[in-house]
Formats: C-alpha cells, structure tokens, sequence
C-alpha cells in the first residue's frame, strides 16, 4: 500500500514538474490518470480478443488437437478475453495519484466482483467443452456426464455469486458458507427440482436404464422415440413424428416408462398378430385331402409322423374308425398351424434362435384366433413391417386350401347384397302367389 501511494505521488510530482499549474488541483489530475486508466484497460480487450485469441485459434487449427478444439469451439478462448480489462485496471489503481482510499476500495472491490464474473463464465465454457469431449468417446452413450457437469456449474456460479457478495462487502466468503447452514431449508425449497433431478440422474446412469439413442415409451407424457439429450433438469426426446418432448428427469423414477434397447440388443423384433377363423368351417381332413397335403413340400414329413401317430393310437385302443369320435383324425385347423410353423421356420427374415410359435387364443364372437409369435431378424422399422405383411399376406391367402374362412364382419356391400337376395327372393314368392291366385280364380 505504502509502495502505491508512493508511486501516485511520484506520478503527481511527475505531472506538476512539467505542468506547474495542475499542482493547486491533485484531485482532477487524479481523475483524469483513472479515466486514462480505464481508457487504457478497456482498449486492451480488442487487442486480446482479435489479435491474441486470433493467435490461439490458429495455433489450435495447426496443433489438430481435440481438446484445444473443443475450448475453442466452446468459446473458452473468447469468453477468458475479457479477463484482460478488470485485471488490467485493478493494476492501474495502484498508479492513480491522489485518489480518495475509500474510492479506490471500492473501484478494486467492484473489479475483482467483475473478475469473478469472468472467471466463472470461463470455466462454465471448460465444463461445457469437457462434455463435447467426453462424448466423442464410446462409453458416453452409456454414462452421460452431462448432468453431473451442470450440477458443477451451478455450484461454481453459487460460489462465485457468494465471493461477489463477500468482496463487495469487505467479508470473507467463509463467513457466507457458514451461514448457508441456517438457510439450508430456503435452499431445498428453491432447488428442489434440481435435487430431484440429480438423484434421479445418478440412478438412472448408474443403474444404465436409459443410454443416448434408447427408444422409449411414457405415453402419460406423450413420448415414443429417440432419447436425443440428457441433462440434469430433463430428457428430450425425438417422437416418431418428429416432434420433442421435454420430460424432467425426477420423473423417470415416479413414472413407468418401456425401453426398447433389449430389442435392439438381442437383434429380434417381434410379431405378434393374430387372424380369426370362422369356427363353422373348421372339420376333420377327408381322405383325399390328406394325400394333397402329403404333397406339400412343408408338411410332407409333418403328415408322414402324423399318420403313423394316428395309426398306431387308433390300433392300441381298438378305435372303430367307422365313427368319427372313436378315433383320432386330422383336422384342417391344425394342419394350417402346421403349416404356418414350418412355413416360418424356414423363412430367411424370421429369427430362428427367438421365440416361434403359432396358437390358438380363447374363442370369441368373432371366430377362433389364430395368433403368430415370432421375432423378425430385421429389426428397423420399415424392414419390420415389410416382413410381417409378407407373412401375413402368404398365410391368409393359404387360408382357404384348407377348406377355411377367415372371419370378417359384414361390410356395407355384405348387406347390400343380402338385402338385394332377400328383395329378389321376397319377388319370385309374390309372383307364385300371383300365379297361384290366377290358376284358383281359372279353376
């Protein structure tokens, strides 16, 4: 201090040495060396930003190294400029002449306030340039550290709010922290939604239930798509139709919400449909429908087994063929399930080493369903469906080799024609009654 206030006097004795009159007046000499100094350290910035900056994002383009790139790309470099005018004038305080103690107290207070300021915007660009290289590494998909980064910046930037306040008022900043204990509970009720969030966050990466590029489903919030980011206070989410939604992270623990990365992982999509035959249709295979149903090449051995089954069942027990219930017969249903199984076990875009299974579901109003449960070994989207219209398209068209309907309720052209028939049928009566009115009245 005494060093300072040795070197403002020299400056002023400087001053008075080659203008004589500025003696009578030290405090406009002194104002007008402050207003040079800020002149000064505010010029300095375009120097820093242009030029020295200028120097550094060059020297990065040449280096070609990441993380250089990314502090550049996340401005680092540029926001770091603007530590060049506080500092420079809090230096230059020290050289004004005849400058008021508890003026310059203050001027240095609201600088190092400012410097704060500009330190914490620095590293907030650090962190955000962490991230970007972070996810440029495989592992990021699954364990995001974007949320754990946000949490830190907000910590940094409570921190540097806690160190202008203390600056500003001559206290030390540990004299605030301390305090923080008794409005610990105003804390919580305002960072409520962030605590929640980064509990949330921790658990959700830790236990790995949700990954970058995941499809997942919340109708309750409106989401099936993409998980596109995740941060601390929420999870976006890319919809199919290209639409975002906005969920809070907390609410992935309050909600059940369906992830589909086990599909992908496992490389099987499945189908799971189901076709209603018409129960009237269904009936034991005749004679000659058996030996044509040997001839297809995916029940030849399915028939061949069969009959010899059936053979050798109705022979132990002695069954009287004659009589349709004392014995065991083909039925034209079954022979489809057969048939539809072999189909799909030879099918190249049906996944083999998955779950294959045609049943038969409850009968209902509507006939017996006949469900198909496979996976497809295509797992994309429009694949996917081309490949179970595919199957569905060769099932129903076999459907009536089978001497079966498929059931469908009647259509609008259904009742027309049943009304027309009933029309047609209700004329031809009232002419042979006209007839037979005619052939009483000649008798």
């Amino acid at each position: 201090m005494n060093q300072d206030i040795q070197t403002g006097q020299a400056i002023l004795d400087l001053i008075a040495r080659h203008f004589p009159a500025t003696a009578d007046y030290p405090g406009l000499v002194g104002l007008t060396v402050l207003v040079l100094v800020m002149g000064v350290s505010l010029g300095l910035f375009p120097l820093a930003r242009h030029y020295v900056v200028g120097l550094v994002h060059r020297f990065v383009q040449l280096s070609q190294s990441n993380w250089a790139a990314k502090l550049m790309s996340a401005g680092f470099f540029r926001r770091a400029a603007w530590i060049v005018p506080p500092l420079a004038f809090y230096q230059g305080l020290r050289i004004v002449p005849a400058l008021p103690a508890a003026v310059s107290e203050f001027l240095g207070r609201v600088t190092l306030a400012i410097i704060a300021i500009v330190v914490v915007r620095a590293f907030s660009a650090a962190l955000k340039a962490t991230n970007a290289i972070y996810t440029s590494y495989p592992m990021a998909r699954n364990r995001p550290i974007n949320s754990y980064l946000q949490i830190l910046n907000i910590i940094a930037h409570l921190f540097a709010v806690i160190v202008m306040i203390a600056v500003l008022i001559g206290q030390s900043p540990w004299l605030f922290v301390s305090g923080l204990g008794a409005a610990m509970a105003i804390i919580l009720l305002v960072f409520r939604d962030t605590l929640l969030s980064l509990v949330a966050g921790i658990q959700l990466t830790t236990n790995n239930l949700i990954q970058l590029g995941d499809w997942i489903e919340m109708p309750q919030f409106g989401a099936d798509g993409d998980v596109v980011d995740i941060s601390l206070h929420a999870i976006r989410v890319c919809n199919w139709d290209k639409t975002i939604t906005v969920i809070p992270t907390h609410k992935f623990l309050d909600n059940a919400f369906k992830n589909w990365r086990g599909m992908w992982e496992a490389g099987g999509r499945r189908i799971k449909r189901a076709f209603n035959v018409d129960m009237s249709s269904i009936r034991f295979l005749t004679e000659e429908e058996i030996e044509r149903f040997s001839r297809f090449a995916l029940l030849h051995d399915y028939m061949d087994a069969k009959k010899k089954e059936l053979e050798e069942h109705n022979h132990k027990h002695s069954s009287d063929g004659r009589l349709i219930a004392n014995a065991r017969r083909l039925t034209n249903v079954g022979t489809l399930r057969a048939y539809i199984i072999n189909y799909l076990r030879q099918h190249p875009k049906v996944h083999q080493g998955m779950t294959l299974l045609v049943r038969q579901l409850q009968p209902t109003p509507q006939g017996l369903p006949i469900e198909i449960y496979v996976f497809s070994a295509d797992i994309g989207w429009v694949n996917y469906e081309g490949i179970q219209a595919d199957i569905f398209d060769h099932v129903l068209a076999m459907v009536p080799e089978f001497g079966l309907n498929v059931y469908q309720e009647p259509s609008g052209r259904d009742m027309h024609a049943l009304l027309a028939g009933s029309v047609a049928q209700a004329s031809v009566l009232q002419d042979a009654d006209a007839m037979g009115a005619m052939r009483r009245k000649g008798a």
